[in-house]
């Protein structure tokens, strides 16, 4: 299925456009995918170097230094499966552009490695599963090197509403490697922190409402939440069968591409993926620079005003937008009103699809897992203090309430859910005859605060959340090194046109920064010396 040598190749010499790394030297670490790929195809890297260098920069940064904690376990073969791919490689076969490229499972999707699933719990340490998500197994037949772990906001921040995002009793706090104090958000944190950190290439998330792309945001690397049914959900910890995907988290827009193109298709145990073959298509074939000529782009300002910053450098995307060749068109989103009344449903819908989908997944874990209810998950946590240290689990006790999904009130909130936020993305689409819809993420990374919880701008992920639509982030600036990031929200099944819009205004800006895992905003050298004149 995959394309082999001459494809990772021709990526390559595509994804970076005209890469000036030396054929000489091995890529550092932050270096793309791609030029990973180019300098195994040279002969200056092996995907076991490339290995040995990745789980010595998680000891130096993750487990040391500024401590990430974005890594939760390691795969004990990780070293043995690079080294089979090199092999493989030098026998002249070469599985396509994830050949050899480590990459990192957020820790409620289960491998067969050795690794428990926890999703960040105390109460999952023994979930020992040996098998593979589908979406595993499809990246380790492209060649990709499953590194291990990461954290996440435990329970996929689906057990308080006063949560520390990032947080888990397993992992500890993710950090932010831009800012040491600010949030990684969540609940995929450890992967956009890992990514973003260089500790590796890149990893899997997953959201049922902006779980992959805060993170991506708060990180500013690229991440993707595709169309609900694209990927397999199979053997992931779930919250929602409405709304739950896995996605890629990359450094890079080409990355995130070829990672889609491995993880996408139909899986019989998911019947939500019975129309996924039919809609994957080469995600990489449509990178073009040129992609966002004459395209008609829907601005969306839903959360203007709340971070002046932010607009600041959302007004230099749209620039960048329009001078790519960008027909851009003011459009008004739903009010304050009908937003509160979508995510009051989506919220009330969530908590009954967790019930069920929890109770039968903990039903279904081996026999050392001892809790195997959510009855007996909250017994659980109301008698570990390590669980409840920072917040309690008020969104556990409500769903543990909630009614059955027969229940014929949730079945209401739920269409009205969905057919809310479809019809006024459809809306915003068709009348103003736009093919996406952009605006700024959300804004820069907040100060992680354990007393009075979160403080977010604000975000784009309920729309395209609740319908079940795409939504790309990446990277569009920094706000005085603090990564921002620029959303791009389509139909149903409109990956490959994000990606190719996402690419070309990658191209025309190169918006992304390395971070410098300073230990607060107040470190920057010009902000030291304003706080302290004297």
């Amino acid at each position: 299925m995959f394309r082999e040598l001459t494809v990772a190749a021709a990526l390559a010499a595509t994804a970076a456009g005209a890469h000036a790394q030396s054929k000489a030297q091995p890529p550092g670490p932050f270096a793309s995918g791609a030029d990973q790929q180019a300098a195994m195809t040279a002969g200056t890297l092996t995907s076991e170097a490339l290995v040995r260098q990745d789980l010595a920069r998680i000891a130096a940064l993750d487990k040391a230094g500024p401590r990430l904690n974005s890594v939760i376990a390691l795969n004990p073969h990780a070293l043995a499966d690079a080294r089979k791919l090199d092999a493989e490689r030098k026998a002249g076969h070469v599985r396509g552009p994830l050949h050899g490229i480590p990459v990192l499972l957020k820790d409620n999707i289960e491998s067969a490695d050795g690794t428990a699933t926890t999703a960040g719990s105390l109460a999952l340490k023994d979930n020992v599963t040996g098998r593979d998500a589908p979406i595993v197994r499809r990246l380790s037949d492209a060649g990709a090197v499953i590194l291990g772990k990461a954290n996440l906001s435990e329970w996929a921040n689906f057990r308080s509403t006063r949560s520390v995002s990032g947080w888990t009793a397993i992992g500890g706090l993710v950090r932010n490697p831009y800012s040491l104090d600010r949030t990684a958000c969540g609940s995929s944190a450890g992967s956009g922190a890992a990514v973003a950190a260089g500790l590796v290439t890149g990893a899997i998330g997953t959201e049922t409402d902006g779980s992959v792309t805060c993170p991506a945001a708060a990180n500013g690397v690229v991440g993707l939440k595709p169309t609900v049914g694209l990927v397999s959900r199979t053997y992931v910890v779930p919250i929602s069968a409405e709304q739950d995907t896995p996605g890629p988290m990359t450094r890079t827009v080409a990355d995130a591409a070829a990672m889609l193109s491995v993880i996408t298709g139909s899986d019989p145990a998911d019947p939500w993926t019975k129309d996924a073959d039919a809609h994957k298509v080469d995600y990489l074939a449509g990178l073009r620079p040129d992609a966002l000529r004459g395209a008609r782009i829907g601005v969306l300002r839903m959360t203007a005003g709340r971070s002046p910053q932010t607009d600041a450098v959302f007004e230099e995307a749209l620039a960048a937008l329009r001078k790519a060749g960008a027909v851009l068109v003011e459009v008004q989103g739903p009010d304050e009103a009908a937003m509160n009344a979508i995510g009051a449903n989506e919220g009330e819908a969530l908590r009954i699809e967790f019930k069920a989908a929890l109770n039968s997944y903990l039903a279904a874990t081996p026999g050392k897992v001892k809790t195997r209810s959510l009855d007996q998950l909250i017994a659980f946590n109301a008698h570990e203090p390590r669980e409840t240290p920072l917040f309690g689990q008020e969104i556990f006790e409500q769903a543990a309430k909630a009614p059955p999904m027969t229940d014929e009130g949730y079945l209401q909130k739920r269409a009205a859910a969905r057919t809310a936020t479809r019809a006024a993305l459809d809306k915003m689409l068709q009348d103003n005859r736009v093919e996406a819809l952009v605006g700024p993420s959300t804004g820069p990374a907040f100060i992680v605060d354990p007393i009075n919880g979160a403080r977010s701008l604000g975000s784009y992920s309920t729309l395209p959340a609740v319908s079940g639509y795409p939504h790309l982030t990446l990277p569009m600036g920094n706000v005085s090194g603090l990564p921002v990031n620029l959303s791009l929200i389509g139909p149903a099944w409109s990956e490959a046109r994000l990606l190719a819009l996402g690419y070309a205004f990658e191209q025309a800006t190169h918006a992304r920064i390395d971070p410098q895992f300073l230990p607060s905003f107040g470190a920057r050298p010009e902000v030291a010396k304003a706080y302290d004149p004297h």
